[in-house]
C-alpha cells in the first residue's frame, strides 16, 4: 500500500531509525564509580544514533524551557550545584520540514560548572531512549557520578545559636569538644567549619586549664 504524500514525513523517519536501531541497541557499557551499577553514556548514544539519524534525515533541535539550579553540601562539606532542566526537542524531517515535539526533564549534580551539561545531556539521552524505543543488550553524563549530598545540615543560625552553651560546658569540663560533637551529630550533620569551631574552643579550654 502506497503511503500518501500528505502524510508527515517525521514519522516515517523516526520509524526509520527505530527499525535500524533496533537490531543493535545501545548497551550498559558503563560504570557508575560510586553506587557501582551500569549505564548508557551520552557518547553511548550519540554514536549508536548518528547514523541512523543522518540516513532518515532527521534533526533533532533541543529548547529549554526553564531551568532550575540549587546548591546543596556534599558530606566533604563541598558545594554540590543540582540543576533541573525542562526541555522540549524538536523531531524535524529534512525531507518536508514536519516536525513532532518530545518534551522531558534532565536532573544532575556537579561539584563545579558542568551541572547544566549534564543534566542537559540526561535530557537528551532519555528523550532518545523514549521517542525511538532503543533496546539494550547489555565523562559528562549524569549517571557517571553520584555524589554524596547532605540533607539535614546543622544551620548557622541555630549553631550560633548553641555555641555559647557548648562553650561553657567544655569550659567547666562537664562536656569535651568530642562528646558535644557526637551529641549534635546524631541529630543533624555538621559542616567541617562548625566542627573546627567546637575544637578551638576545646583548645583553648586546654591551654587556660
Amino acid at each position: 500500500m502506497s503511503v500518501p504524500e500528505t502524510l508527515p514525513r517525521v514519522y516515517g523517519a523516526i520509524a526509520a531509525v527505530m527499525s535500524e536501531i533496533s537490531s543493535t541497541g545501545v548497551a550498559k557499557a558503563r560504570e557508575n564509580r560510586q553506587q557501582g551499577y551500569v549505564f548508557r553514556g551520552i557518547d553511548d548514544m550519540y554514536n549508536a544514533l548518528s547514523g541512523p539519524l543522518s540516513r532518515a534525515k532527521l534533526v533533532i533541535i533541543p529548547r529549554v524551557i526553564s531551568r532550575d539550579c540549587q546548591e546543596r553540601q556534599s558530606a566533604k562539606g563541598t558545594p554540590i550545584f543540582v540543576v533541573t532542566v525542562h526541555v522540549e526537542f524538536d523531531i524535524v524531517s529534512a525531507d518536508d520540514g514536519s516536525k513532532h515535539t518530545a518534551m522531558t526533564y534532565g536532573e544532575a549534580m556537579d561539584s563545579a560548572d558542568k551541572a547544566t551539561n549534564k543534566a542537559m545531556s540526561a535530557a537528551w539521552k532519555y528523550m532518545a531512549m523514549e521517542l525511538f524505543c532503543i533496546p539494550t543488550d547489555g565523562d559528562n553524563d549524569a549517571d557517571a557520578d553520584t555524589p554524596e549530598v547532605v540533607t539535614n545540615l546543622y544551620s548557622d543560625e541555630r549553631f550560633s545559636k548553641n555555641l555559647p552553651t557548648w562553650r561553657e560546658l567544655i569550659r567547666s569540663g562537664s562536656k569535651t569538644s568530642a562528646e558535644i560533637i557526637a551529641m549534635v551529630s546524631s541529630k543533624a550533620t555538621l559542616t567541617p567549619k562548625q566542627i573546627a569551631a567546637i575544637k578551638k574552643i576545646q583548645e583553648i579550654a586546654d591551654e587556660n586549664s
